[in-house]
Formats: structure tokens, C-alpha cells, sequence
């Protein structure tokens, strides 16, 4: 979705610090529409513990992927487990800390095909690793980041980045037959995100229609079904 996101927005993206505090409710109520808002914005006090962990469970889910694996497919259409593998590399390792040291993405990184490279889990756990360190700065956290066609504040866009760490995490644990697992805490920073930007994914088809759940379904269940993925395609996979 992101490089959706990243070549068709112009201008910028709703902020989330201009979202209504008050829609917070919906949070707590289940979150049984279609859209909503959150009650950022992020900090990096409030948001950098859920990179953290993100990180953590994505290098786990791609260290549990198999080479017979990535020819399968995924519920993500027109995608195998390959192509599925190559964009969360790419914008959720490389572009995260692209990002905060405010450089475009290179052509020599948007083409490369990651998963056909020996050893692409450790790369990317060790990638992650960079990444997350660049944004243990909080130099970083200030001001906005110019992603060519737009900016956002960069406690804003890392959000996004963040969640599409772990939605797509998730995409490659249902596919692969594993589980993905991180806390309420995280769980919750990755609903907010999906509630605030829900209506703008959808708008540039990177988000299907919400799927309903039952309102006392756990927060990252919540949350995957709020990005139009249905949670039981897990529960199939595994």
C-alpha cells in the first residue's frame, strides 16, 4: 500500500493531529464501523516501543518462512508470498529508515527481488535493526518527511510504517501457516493507525471493505479486520 500511497497522494496526508480526540470511543466500543479516527498524534514516547516490538515479530514471522513457501499464494490479490515478501522488506526495513534520515528510496532498492537472496530473513532482521536504531534519535521524531509527492510529520508517517509492519506481518504469517502475536499495548497503536488512515487506504485500494468481527474481539484482531482482511484466513493457514 505504501507504494500506492507514496505515488499518487498529493499534497498531504489528513493529519492525525487534527483527528477528533473525542472518536477515541470508537476504539473502545469495537470499532464496528466502517470508518473512524484516533486519539494521536504519536510521540516518540508513545509510538517507538510498538516499532520496537513490530520489528521484533516481523523478523520472527521471516525467519519462519521457507523457500518452498514463497511461491504460494496469499490473500492479497495478485500477490504470491514472494511479491508479498519483497514490499514488506522493502518499505518497512529500507523505507523506514530512508524516512527518518529523510532520503528517497533508490531505484537500485525499489527493483531489487529481496526473498531470492540467500539469507533475505537475517538481512532483513539486521536491516530492521538499522532502521530502528535511526529512529532511537529523537531528532528524528521532529518536524515532517518529504516522500516526493507530499509530507507528513515524521511521528505520522512512522506510524503508517509501523502498521504496515505488522498488517503485513500478519499477511505473511497467514500464508505461511504461523501465528503472529505482539501485545495489547502494540496491538492498540496498530488499530488507532488503521482507524485514522482506514478511509484513505480504502480510497487507493489499499484497504478492502472492513470485515466485522464481534465488538469483544482482541484489539489486533480488531485491527486486521478494520484493514479489510478477515481474521480467519489465519485460523486456516495455520
Amino acid at each position: 500500500m505504501l507504494s500506492r500511497l507514496f505515488k499518487r497522494v498529493r499534497g498531504r496526508v489528513p493529519s492525525v493531529g487534527r483527528m477528533d480526540k473525542n472518536a477515541n470511543k470508537n476504539v473502545d466500543e469495537g470499532l464496528d464501523k466502517n470508518s473512524g479516527q484516533a486519539n494521536a498524534p504519536y510521540t516518540m514516547e508513545s509510538l517507538y516501543p510498538s516499532m520496537v516490538e513490530c520489528a521484533a515479530e516481523a523478523t520472527r514471522v521471516a525467519r519462519g518462512v521457507t523457500a518452498a513457501q514463497l511461491a504460494g499464494t496469499t490473500h492479497c490479490p495478485g500477490w504470491d508470498v514472494r511479491a508479498l515478501v519483497n514490499h514488506w522488506v522493502l518499505y518497512t526495513s529500507h523505507g523506514l529508515e530512508h524516512r527518518a534520515l529523510r532520503k528517497p528510496l533508490p531505484e537500485s532498492l525499489t527493483e531489487r527481488d529481496f526473498a531470492a537472496e540467500p539469507g533475505w530473513a537475517e538481512a532483513y532482521a539486521a536491516q530492521l535493526d538499522r532502521a530502528v536504531a535511526v529512529w532511537g534519535d529523537p531528532v528524528v521524531w521532529e518536524g515532517e518527511v518529504d516522500f516526493g509527492v507530499g509530507s507528513m510529520a515524521a511521528p505520522e508517517l512512522a506510524s503508517v510504517i509501523v502498521k504496515e509492519m505488522a498488517v503485513h506481518g500478519w499477511d505473511v504469517a497467514a500464508a505461511t501457516g504461523q501465528e503472529y502475536r505482539i501485545s495489547d499495548a502494540a496491538a492498540r497503536v496498530i488499530l488507532d493507525v488503521v482507524v485514522t488512515h482506514g478511509d484513505l487506504y480504502r480510497q487507493y485500494d489499499g484497504f478492502a471493505p472492513a470485515v466485522p468481527v464481534p465488538s469483544d474481539s482482541p484489539t489486533f484482531t480488531r485491527a486486521v479486520a478494520m484493514s479489510g482482511r478477515d481474521p480467519r484466513l489465519s485460523q486456516a493457514a495455520s
